[in-house]
This record gives C-alpha cells, structure tokens and sequence, in this order.
C-alpha cells in the first residue's frame, strides 16, 4: 500500500489536492481522502490507536497546538494544565491524565520540533509583521466535492489568523483576499511575509537573485503600505505561523468537507467559526 507519509507530504506540503494525489499515486480517491486529511496520523504504527485523542478531534487540535508552541521559546509555551483548560472551553470529555499521556506520545515522535537547536535561527516577530499563504481545502458544492482555495493571514506575535475562501489561486483573488483579510484585522501590517509564490513574484528569489514583485501586487503594496517580504528557498521555517494555521483550519473547520452553498455564505460562516476560535487563550508575552 503507498505510504500514508507521501500521502500527508503531497496535501500539507506541496498542496496537492485530493484528485491529483489520486492521479500521482494511483490510488483510490476515498483512500486518499482518508490518509490526507485524517484527524490523526502517527508517523509510524505498528498497531491502531485507539482512544478520544485518536479517533476523534481532539488529537489534532492539541497536535496543531503543540506544533505551534514548539516554535516558540521554551518560557512562552503552554503548560499541559493550560492547553486542558483550553480544551475544556470546547467541551473536550477526557480527563487531564489522558491529555498528558497523549502529549508525552506526540512528543516522543516528534522529538526535533522540540529540540532548541534546530539548525537555523529562530526568528522574532515584532506585532505589526503578518505571513501569507494559500491553503487547499475541499467542499462539497452542488453535490460533488470540490477543491477551493483558502487565502490565511497570520500574526506570528500573538498567532491570530485570518481566512477567506476563493475560487481560485490567480492575482485578481489573491489581492480581492487580502482586501478581505484586511478588513477583518482591522488594518494592514507593516510586513507581510509570503513565499515565491506566482501571483506576486515575477522573479523568484535565489542565493544569486533578488526576488522581483509583479506591477500589479507592488501597486498593491505601495497603495496599502505594507513592505513584502519574500522568504528564501527551502526555508519553510520563515513561514511557519501561517502554514500551521493552514493545517489547523483544515483539520478543526474542513475535516468534514462543509456543504457551499457559495463563496459569500462559506466566509460568512469561516469568519464566525474564526472569531470563536479567537476568543481562546493565545500566548502572548504579558508586559
């Protein structure tokens, strides 16, 4: 059977959607659908899991929430007693001693997120400084499922996110979505950090080449007044907010494709479901 890893690696890190993961691997759709977007997936298993954390939510939320931590100095994480009163406020039914022993599993698998040198320098990110991304997720739209686009924006320093649905990946969406995004942070960051991605990089950046905005995002930028940054090659490390809070949107709020009825309706209900996730305890350094 293909290995759940290519498959996982395809959806999260090259954002392959679930009919070109089936076409790359020769599989079933379903199967595809299973392994890509599952609540939980051990890196490696010799027998099912059993469990609330695995067969349900619940694995996945604090999975995204540990992630997240791990990219922050030791001081600022959460303690296990912290994330427990956060799952409680969603009505997590499981006891402080089953979340435990799940956190010192996942952990253990995912020893090199937490190891405090990792190889490259951990960068600091002042309130005003926000990434960007596109994300891929599925809906079901006139009784077909059907892939979309989710544009996120987040704020490193207090990882607040934000998150609209588009129709597609081009330049007219990607600019009508960050107008969107905008709008719901109540203002444009100085800095925004995105990767070289086609709708706004003519000339992608290189250890010998300066990255080189389109004329359409650089009028963008200059009439919003926001600088761009553009991370360098292979350094996913320069971007990591926002694509973990592409996972975390797809496995809290697209796990079970949502039915569209169109794009107005789907964001509508996406900035509601956000707001509410919001109103959770962010790690913020009190001052």
């Amino acid at each position: 059977m293909t290995d759940i890893n290519t498959i996982r690696n395809l959806r999260n890190n090259h954002d392959k959607s679930i009919n070109r993961i089936r076409k790359e691997l020769n599989i079933n759709w379903r199967t595809a659908k299973r392994y890509a977007d599952t609540d939980f997936f051990p890196k490696e298993t010799h027998k099912k899991k059993s469990g609330m954390m695995y067969v349900e939510k619940w694995g996945s939320i604090v999975g995204h929430w540990l992630s997240e931590d791990s990219r922050l100095p030791r001081k600022k994480r959460r303690t296990n007693l912290a994330l427990f009163q956060e799952l409680q406020k969603l009505q997590f039914p499981g006891s402080y001693r089953t979340l435990c022993a799940f956190i010192q599993e996942w952990k253990a698998t995912h020893y090199n997120e937490f190891k405090e040198d990792q190889g490259f320098e951990r960068l600091e990110h002042p309130p005003t400084e926000a990434q960007l991304d596109f994300g891929t997720m599925e809906v079901v739209y006139q009784g077909a499922f059907k892939d979309i686009k989710i544009l996120v924006l987040t704020f490193p320093f207090s990882n607040t996110g934000f998150a609209v649905a588009l129709p597609a990946e081009n330049q007219e969406c990607l600019l009508e979505g960050m107008k969107i995004l905008f709008k719901q942070a109540g203002g444009v960051p100085k800095k925004i950090r995105i990767d070289n991605m086609s709708t706004a990089v003519v000339q992608r950046k290189s250890k010998f080449k300066p990255a080189v905005l389109t004329d359409g995002f650089q009028q963008f930028a200059n009439h919003y007044g926001f600088e761009t940054q553009i991370c360098n090659p292979r350094s996913g490390n320069e971007k990591g907010s926002v694509e973990n809070k592409v996972g975390y949107i797809r496995y809290n709020f697209f796990v079970t494709s949502p039915i569209m009825k169109d794009f107005d309706t789907l964001n509508h209900d996406l900035e509601i479901q956000l707001i509410q996730d919001r109103k959770r305890m962010h790690y913020v350094e009190l001052v």
